[in-house]
């Protein structure tokens, strides 16, 4: 099943009101103001249809940065006892910093665990607990400014284990970062996992998925560029796109009017101005782009330009497609790639930008 299997938001909301239990286990709701998600029984106050998105597994939620709600357990209705112990365990000590000889410790092997979780959630156990980990110490720094009160908050040993953690998301060190910096970053859950914003109160610099590799290079870029006035914080225009990618995400519109500042070459910004101007449900090969662009010797400068767009989605480097037909890569992942185009399959003949 896929998101687009599930009803309308609008239908799926109705029956969350209602408590509807024909939905346990089919879907489930993800709050953006708590950064939590539920089964649709929940007997919590239910959110405003504008805080929810809707997911078709757990693990799509997970995978978007939300939380298991500590009141409907959402994660535990798998029926495998070697999954619910281990659950149970994780919400015992979600700052814990798990390993394989820990499970080793509590009598699993480790592959079986491993092949367990990817069943389920499609991931595994030591991956939900590293993510959930980064996810709080985040969200703690953001909030705190205070690297010891984030580390601890993320369960990490000491402060330049955090340090190194971070950097290794991010590619700077979280004392590098400056508060009330012009250039803030910030953390974006969507459907298709985390992402990461930078943007200063006109434009967004950078919109990537947070285990793309090419992050931490991106973001040291911007860091020596800005003079390191780099720091946490989430200006208009991150907003902005957190709530137009929702809304692109759940099928509901495929405009996007965030100001850009995309950076790069003459040449770069030519081929980004380009790709920005196919339509939404529609691909097109490196060959036709270098020639729409006037520059038909140039596919290979075209596709190096393409991989080195810094703001995903938005500048839709995904609807690049091989002169086969193929996906060929994609800094996200061929499985983000494929799923963009899925989604994208909904808006044809509808116009990207106002």
């Amino acid at each position: 099943m896929t998101l687009f299997d599930l009803p309308d938001p609008d239908t799926l909301y109705a029956a969350l009101l209602a408590k509807d239990p024909a939905y346990d286990g089919r879907a489930y709701v993800a709050v953006r103001s708590t950064g939590i998600f539920c089964r649709f029984t929940c007997p919590a106050r239910k959110p405003l249809r504008k805080n929810c998105a809707f997911h078709p597994t757990a693990g799509a939620c997970l995978e978007a940065g939300f939380r298991p709600c500590k009141r409907c357990h959402p994660l535990n209705q798998s029926g495998d006892p070697l999954v619910e112990t281990l659950l149970a365990a994780l919400d015992r000590a979600p700052a814990r910093r798990w390993r394989e000889a820990d499970l080793v410790a509590m009598g699993y092997d480790p592959s079986t665990v491993r092949r367990a979780f990817k069943r389920h959630f499609g991931m595994s156990f030591l991956d939900m607990a590293r993510q959930r980990r980064l996810r709080e110490g985040f969200t703690a720094l953001g909030d705190t400014g205070s690297v010891t009160e984030a580390q601890l908050d993320a369960g990490f040993e000491s402060p330049s284990a955090f340090r190194a953690g971070f950097a290794r998301l991010l590619g700077i060190a979280p004392g590098s970062l400056r508060a009330g910096a012009r250039l803030q970053a910030d953390w974006i859950d969507t459907a298709l996992g985390p992402m990461v914003a930078v943007s200063d109160e006109r434009a967004l610099y950078l919109l990537e998925f947070a285990d793309r590799k090419a992050l931490p290079t991106e973001l040291k870029a911007l860091w020596r560029d800005a003079k390191g006035d780099l720091g946490l914080g989430r200006p208009a225009p991150t907003e902005r796109a957190a709530q137009e990618l929702a809304a692109f995400m759940e099928g509901q519109n495929a405009l996007f009017t965030v100001p850009l500042a995309p950076g790069g070459t003459p040449f770069q910004r030519q081929v980004w101005d380009a790709l920005q101007r196919i339509p939404a449900g529609e691909t097109r090969s490196y060959s036709d782009l270098a020639t729409r662009i006037g520059r038909p010797e140039a596919t290979r400068a075209v596709a190096r330009a393409n991989g080195a767009n810094r703001i995903a989605i938005l500048i839709p480097c995904h609807r690049v497609i091989g002169a086969d037909g193929s996906l060929t890569g994609y800094g996200g992942g061929l499985w983000r790639k494929r799923r963009l185009i899925d989604i994208e399959r909904h808006y044809t003949g509808v116009a990207k930008f106002a």
